[in-house]
């Protein structure tokens, strides 16, 4: 039986690589499209990346024109806080957090009622909302500090903190806009299977509404954290947060700038690392709302 030749293959041509040329063109075309994005990244990111090495620095080096820690004290962040900034910190906390939970429990309802209802002043109430929206805290702070004194809440924070449970006009505006984008057919669809209002607003509405009740969510949250005027107005020096707290700590510590930007580096940090895990829905929420009149 003659065999049968099977043909030799023929070497693989070998991978042909880019040159390095293309790749540099595609890296300084990717630079130049991106260029002021770049420029306002490193234009805010300096600040920190400054704050950062002076917290780490001597005490006799931050007094020099040294912009390079030598010596690299990393105890200048356990030595602010044994002072008094994690009584602020926790003050702070309390404040941010409560109420972002009350203005959520309060002015989602709300929104949901000018976005879905149609009752007898819906616009009225709507404008009423805008109008607050407008008004200067400053113009209501003496009647409010009359009413929180004889319920002997003043020197607290709860002056600040259970108003929010009566609605934020930002907020309930920002809801409302992105609600009434919604189409209608998905509430009338769990109606029909038999929903109740408040179950067709949690299950399927609320979901949807996602990106919204993220962005106010923030907002109210960096809004306490760095809010300075109402505890400055209402509480006592162990009520103060970190915004109040970290003026007395600079004025105590004028000299020593390693432990002041140690002080704001953490006062800032928190704020910083929720904005970064929230970054994505939070940009989605504040792209959406406004949609809609």
């Amino acid at each position: 039986m003659a065999s049968v030749l099977t043909p030799a293959r023929a070497p693989a041509a070998p991978a042909r690589r880019r040159p390095d040329g293309a790749r540099g063109r595609r890296t300084l075309l990717w630079i130049a499209t991106h260029s002021i994005a770049i420029a306002l990244a490193l234009m805010f990111a300096a600040p920190l990346v400054f704050m950062f090495l002076t917290a780490v620095m001597s005490d006799e080096q931050t007094l020099s024109g040294d912009l390079w820690p030598t010596d690299w004290r990393w105890g200048n962040f356990a030595e602010v806080m044994t002072g008094d900034m994690a009584r602020w910190l926790g003050n702070s906390l309390l404040y941010a957090g409560l109420g972002t939970v009350f203005m959520l429990v309060s002015s989602v309802p709300a929104a949901y009622a000018l976005a879905r209802f149609r009752f007898r002043g819906r616009k009225p109430a709507f404008v009423l909302v805008i109008t607050m929206m407008m008004l200067p805290p400053q113009i209501t702070v003496v009647p409010l500090y009359i009413v929180w004194a004889r319920l002997e809440l003043t020197g607290t924070l709860w002056p600040l903190i259970l108003p929010l449970l009566f609605g934020d006009a930002f907020s309930i505006f920002l809801l409302r806009q992105f609600l009434v984008t919604i189409p209608k057919d998905y509430a009338d669809a769990a109606r029909v299977d038999g929903c109740g209002e408040f179950a067709t607003m949690v299950r399927v509405v609320l979901p949807m509404a996602r990106p919204a009740i993220a962005a106010v969510a923030l907002f109210q949250f960096f809004y306490c954290w760095n809010d300075y005027y109402g505890p400055l107005v209402y509480a006592k020096p162990e009520a103060w947060p970190l915004a109040v707290g970290i003026a007395t700590f600079r004025a105590a510590h004028n000299v020593e700038w390693n432990l002041t930007m140690a002080a704001t580096l953490l006062t800032v940090l928190p704020v910083i690392v929720v904005f970064f895990l929230a970054q994505r829905v939070f940009i989605q929420g504040i792209t959406l709302t406004g949609v809609k009149g």
